[in-house]
């Protein structure tokens, strides 16, 4: 069979208001809808009706930032995704949770039970949780190393990916004549021992309609990258630049194929925050409106987090001091700090300008103007080696996500580059990628991840 025509995939990434930090402050905006059932159930509706492959809802086991910046409480993401599962039928549910505050076997029960619940649109982003709060909040004096968060992490999705294949596919048979529920001989333990877990198995949950929940991962560091390379299907990445998006896509692809992975499997979304008007001046004047809005003594003190300095050291119409701590005197959101300082010294921004800049993306590539101008844009760098789609990450909810939906989407489906109607009903079939086969089944061993291909399941 001929190959399918490569497509878009778009992932809308849910937060609170919208990623402009100031999106809370404007006429008409809910500053509560943060933890509102309702509005979370519209926004994904209207996701749907657009034909994204998934949405996103990002999350940490600590309080994000001074709560007086925006509002900061988080709803427990598989909780929210499990009743946006009944609200909705066939846009992929993806939620965060870390391997560094959880622990396998709860972690891989809870994802099973949201694929059963949603029938196969679960994904878990996957993160180690950078910063000393959350290490705090769990009884720790302090964050473990960035390396030996992944080394956690690494371990963690060998235990987790036992544990999903610890039911065969066809271990349940519910025989009412013979009395047989299930085939215990398809019932295996996991019989994980190492460095950071031991866990015997096998799961109380049976294998879940993908097998495995989409794995997603987002960290962009040397050992994010090489982990993402092992084990992510999809990457949400932050790029500011074409040529950055270009040599983050090329560098992932090599990766995952060093590794003995297709690249194709491994699906490249970085973030991009559109603010769409019907001319060009009417998308700069929004804004213009939401930088008018920006707290920048709440931005400050965030800034100085990120960077590891004192923020009485940040002069905001200065540039950044040039003595900062180098990417490796950071045991933090690495990846985030040095694309942060590398933006700042190459636009020659001050601090006021940088602080406006990550306001309304925290480093995401920002796109202002119409709704052709962003779909060129996407395009662009859809065709040009630099995306296999986008992570969706409106300025302003929930009237930046319907007018994507409602001008961009339309733009992109009538060149062909966007589906018209879902061809599948899981979220792996939304992003082209196939169900991992179970390694104690047919002599598996262990399920390479990877992308559908013509007469695969």
């Amino acid at each position: 069979m001929p190959a399918r025509p490569r497509t878009l995939h778009f992932n809308l990434f849910l937060h609170d208001t919208g990623h402009h930090e100031a999106s809370w402050r404007l006429p008409g905006a809910d500053p509560t809808s943060n933890l509102s059932l309702a509005a979370h159930q519209h926004l994904a509706r209207v996701a749907e009706d657009a034909k994204f492959d998934s949405i996103f809802l990002a999350d940490s086991p600590v309080l994000w930032s001074d709560p007086g910046r925006r509002p900061s409480g988080k709803l427990e993401p598989t909780v929210l995704l499990a009743a946006l599962a009944v609200s909705t039928s066939r846009i992929g549910l993806i939620g965060t949770a870390s391997t560094s505050y959880n622990e396998p076997y709860n972690l891989a029960r809870r994802f099973a039970s949201l694929d059963h619940l949603s029938g196969g649109r679960a994904g878990w982003n996957i993160v180690t949780t950078a910063g000393e709060g959350a290490a705090r909040n769990f009884g720790l004096d302090d964050q473990p190393l960035h390396r030996a968060r992944y080394e956690r992490a690494d371990e963690f999705l060998d235990v987790a990916t036992k544990l999903w294949d610890s039911w065969s596919d066809d271990a349940v048979v519910a025989d009412k004549a013979s009395g047989v529920h299930a085939l215990g001989s398809h019932v295996r333990p996991a019989g994980h021992e190492g460095e950071f877990f031991r866990v015997a198995g096998p799961l109380n949950v049976p294998r879940s309609p993908q097998g495995y929940p989409l794995l997603v991962q987002a960290g962009s560091s040397e050992d994010g990258k090489e982990f993402a390379a092992r084990w992510a299907e999809a990457v949400f990445t932050a790029q500011p630049t074409l040529e950055e998006s270009q040599a983050f896509y090329a560098d992932l692809k090599r990766r995952a194929g060093a590794v003995g992975r297709d690249p194709d499997g491994v699906v490249v979304l970085p973030g991009i925050v559109p603010v769409i008007g019907e001319t060009e001046a009417e998308a700069r004047e929004l804004d213009a409106q939401l930088d008018r809005l920006i707290a920048p003594q709440y931005a400050l003190t965030t800034l100085a987090r990120t960077l590891k300095v004192d923020p009485h050291r940040l002069s905001l119409d200065e540039p950044l001091p040039l003595d900062l701590p180098d990417e490796d005197e950071i045991e933090g959101a690495k990846s985030r700090r040095t694309l942060i300082v590398d933006w700042a010294r190459r636009d020659r921004l001050t601090v006021r300008e940088l602080i406006g800049k990550l306001g309304g993306g925290r480093g995401h590539r920002t796109f202002t103007g119409t709704a052709v101008q962003v779909a060129d844009t996407i395009q662009h760098y859809f065709e040009n080696g630099a995306a296999d789609g986008f992570n969706i990450m409106p300025a302003v909810l929930p009237s930046g996500l319907e007018a994507f939906a409602s001008q961009v989407v339309p733009i992109l489906q009538e060149r062909g580059l966007f589906r018209t109607e879902y061809e599948g009903t899981t979220l792996r079939e939304h992003y082209g990628l196939a169900r991992p086969r179970n390694r104690h089944d047919d002599g598996a061993g262990v399920p390479e991840l990877g992308r559908v291909t013509a007469g695969v399941a």
